[in-house]
C-alpha cells in the first residue's frame, strides 16, 4: 500500500512528536547520526501554531505517520535563536535573480522520513505538497543543514536540486543555507 501524502490534523500529532523523538540529535547516539537527523523539537503546541499556517504534512501509511515536513514564516521560526541568524542574513542574500526578504520567503523544515522509508519517494512527494501549498504565498522557500548530517544535504542537494546560497555558524556547528523556487511567478 502505498502511503498517503497530506496535509497534518492534530490526530497526527503523537506520530509526529513520536518520529521526532527518534530522530533527533539529541536522541541519538553518535553512531546513529549519520542516518540523519532533526535539529529542532517541537511540542503538539508549536505544531498547532503552525497549523494556522498550513504547515504542517504528513505521510501516512497504515495508519502510522512515517514522515513528517513543517514550513512557517519566519516571524514564526524567530522564536529559535539559529532562525534568527538567518534572518539577520537575509539582506545580504538572492536567489535566482531575485532579493530574499522575510517578506517572499519562508522557513522549509524540518522534514523527518521514518529510517523504514527512506530512499522511498515519501520525501521528494512531502516536499512537493509543501511547495505546491507555499507558492501562492512565497515564491522562494529556505532552509539549513548541519554539515554534519550529510544523508540530508545528499538527499537535498541531489535529489530535490536545492542550490546552496549561504554557510553560517552557530553553537559551535557549521550549516549551509539552501533555496528553492516554489513555482510562483
Amino acid at each position: 500500500m502505498s502511503p498517503i501524502i497530506r496535509t497534518a490534523t492534530e490526530l497526527d500529532f503523537t506520530g509526529i512528536l513520536d518520529l521526532q523523538a527518534r530522530n533527533l540529535y539529541a536522541n541519538l547516539a553518535a553512531t546513529e547520526l549519520p542516518g540523519g537527523f532533526v535539529t529542532t523539537p517541537f511540542s503538539s503546541e508549536l505544531l498547532r501554531l503552525l497549523m494556522i499556517q498550513d504547515g504542517v504534512f504528513v505521510a501516512v501509511n497504515e495508519q502510522q505517520v512515517i514522515g513528517y515536513l513543517l514550513a512557517g514564516d519566519w516571524e514564526f521560526f524567530s522564536q529559535w535563536a539559529i532562525f534568527k541568524v538567518m534572518i539577520d542574513k537575509l539582506p545580504q542574500l538572492s536567489y535566482r535573480g531575485q532579493q530574499i526578504t522575510v517578506d517572499n520567503s519562508f522557513q522549509y523544515g524540518p522534514i523527518c522520513i521514518d529510517r523504514s522509508s527512506r530512499g522511498s519517494q515519501v520525501f521528494p512527494e512531502l516536499f512537493d505538497l509543501m511547495r505546491v501549498s507555499f507558492a501562492p504565498k512565497f515564491p522562494i522557500g529556505v532552509t539549513f543543514i548541519n554539515k554534519i548530517n550529510e544523508r540530508s544535504f545528499a538527499a537535498h542537494t541531489r535529489k530535490l536540486k536545492l542550490d546552496i546560497i549561504d554557510e553560517f555558524e552557530f553553537n559551535g556547528n557549521s550549516f549551509y543555507t539552501l533555496a528553492f523556487l516554489t513555482g510562483r511567478s
